[in-house]
């Protein structure tokens, strides 16, 4: 990855740390967008902080100006919400997920593939859910949102191929983060998929090795 410029949104977050420091140690340079960050939050030389927020076009532009050319973004940003079925949960909840988890997303993508597409080269990389496959009751508004994500990350697969640019999902089981196991004091976090892991395949679907692989999702843990 070296002399690769990467754009990593929730950069400083459970997964966005450990996502970031792989990348810097791959040589990239690594703008990490996040509503809290600062600038020398990693304390690399090739790391910029950008401290926004994916609420608009004329933001996330603004955003991916100052990275200036982007080889990959890696789209973490993600939120959860459910406890509830269908018929009890409010629609603000389908709309604070199809916010967070698909909107977020779709102005990254707009505002990174023009570029992209005049370079011929580019990859756009996103964490999905295995709830927007597999269903499980009382998450459906959640679901539903990844399970869009889902579809944004294969159309711009299909639309941009001749282009030279890739996009995939990785849709991991649950994820060891200190968060996960605050929420899940009982559960056995030996099971869960490390954020190393998960590191790993994003840094290898990013590089030369990965550039065949398009479309598709990867699920990665249990």
């Amino acid at each position: 990855m070296t002399d690769k410029t990467v754009l990593i949104t929730g950069a400083n977050g459970g997964l966005g740390n450990t996502v970031s420091r792989a990348f810097l140690d791959a040589g990239a340079r690594v703008f990490g967008v996040s509503r809290s960050i600062r600038e020398d939050e990693f304390g690399h030389q090739r790391f910029t902080g950008i401290a926004a927020e994916l609420t608009s076009a004329e933001s996330t532009a603004a955003i991916v100006s100052k990275a200036g050319p982007v080889d990959v973004v890696v789209h973490l940003v993600g939120g959860f919400a459910g406890g509830t079925a269908v018929a009890e949960t409010p629609v603000e909840t389908l709309d604070k997920m199809l916010q967070i988890n698909l909107r977020t997303a779709y102005l990254m993508a707009q505002a990174v593939l023009p570029g992209m597409r005049e370079r011929r080269t580019g990859c756009v990389l996103a964490i999905g859910s295995r709830a927007a496959s597999q269903p499980v009751a009382t998450l459906t508004a959640y679901a539903a949102s990844k399970a869009a994500l889902s579809a944004l990350i294969r159309g711009i697969a299909v639309e941009n191929r001749a282009a030279g640019i890739t996009a995939n999902l990785v849709t991991p089981g649950t994820i060891d983060t200190p968060a996960n196991r605050a929420a899940m004091p009982d559960a056995d976090p030996s099971r869960w998929v490390k954020p190393e892991q998960i590191a790993a395949l994003l840094l290898h679907l990013a590089s030369p090795l990965g550039s065949q692989i398009s479309g598709v999702e990867i699920p990665i843990g249990d």
